[in-house]
């Protein structure tokens, strides 16, 4: 299979610009809705997440536009807003997983998913912590490859960047 050649900085530059307007816009516009959704019933930890994971989008909004202006440091904020969301999204983890609670997910079950679970062999609450952490760590999980992933390919396109800035001027 005949290997592409690699694309024009100028087309590197506008996919970045796209993908980072794209992911940004789309995490402050969701994390904003959720954020004004938690501190509207009084839920201020869940608003408090919100507002940081906005501000994690906002930041990769930001770096697109400056990289649309000219302003090669557009790209220092995309992959540092990449590392921020994932701080934020791995110590959300962890701090859900440090204070579980499992008690809201009880009354959910039916009593047919009661007797499956006995049947594997499970107490309810054993099998409903193993549920929460499987849940956390996949998102964690998850997380880690998309805002990693993402990092490592606005890293990965400096070079390109840079000249398609540079032949713009």
């Amino acid at each position: 299979m005949a290997r592409k050649p690699p694309l024009l900085p100028a087309e590197a530059l506008r996919r970045v610009v796209r993908t980072a307007r794209l992911d940004g816009g789309g995490i402050l516009a969701v994390a904003g809705f959720f954020a004004l959704a938690s501190a509207s019933i009084h839920d201020v930890n869940g608003a408090a997440v919100g507002l940081l994971v906005a501000a994690g989008g906002a930041m990769e909004f930001h770096g697109a536009g400056l990289l649309t202006i000219g302003a090669r440091t557009g790209v220092r904020w995309l992959v540092s807003s990449q590392i921020f969301l994932l701080a934020v999204i791995l110590l959300y983890v962890a701090w859900r997983l440090h204070g579980m609670d499992i008690s809201p997910m009880r009354p959910l079950l039916t009593d047919e998913q009661r007797s499956v679970i006995a049947g594997a062999g499970f107490g309810i609450d054993e099998f409903l912590r193993l549920v929460y952490r499987a849940t956390y760590g996949v998102f964690g999980a998850a997380s880690l490859a998309y805002q990693g992933g993402l990092a490592l390919y606005y890293w990965r396109r400096r070079a390109a960047i840079k000249a398609a800035l540079v032949y713009e001027d």
